[in-house]
């Protein structure tokens, strides 16, 4: 059964950081892309960012490009979020999404992707 569990969320004020993690169980993962996405209240599920199978390849939303830093550790099953410079529009829940494939996640098509995490709330105060 895969699992995909996200951990780091919570409160920051603006200018401030925070990483998040999502640890993936039930399958090999080196196998899969791994991407976040995020929901506002009252707004669709965006792409946030996606890194490729063996971490070589990233893609990132424009509105967190050059603040944002997608990782992956495919020995922990984990991948990674590091978010600097927050701002107060950066609120929202974050999920960990892993798919065999970039194309859906970098398209933000939310229903093509296999494997979805709980969530993780973050909140930048202003």
């Amino acid at each position: 059964q895969v699992q995909l569990v996200e951990s780091g969320g919570g409160l920051v004020p603006a200018g401030g950081s925070l990483r998040l993690s999502c640890a993936a169980s039930g399958r090999t993962f080196s196998n899969y892309a791994m991407g976040w996405f995020r929901q506002a209240p009252g707004k669709e599920r965006e792409f946030v960012a996606v890194i490729g199978r063996s971490g070589g390849a990233t893609y990132y939303a424009d509105p967190v490009k050059g603040r944002f830093t997608i990782s992956r550790d495919n020995a922990k099953n984990t991948v990674y979020l590091q978010m600097n410079s927050l701002k107060p529009e950066d609120t929202a829940i974050y999920y960990c999404a892993v798919d065999p494939l970039i194309a859906p996640m970098k398209s933000s098509r939310v229903d093509e992707i296999d494997y979805w995490g709980q969530g993780t709330q973050v909140t930048v105060s202003s």
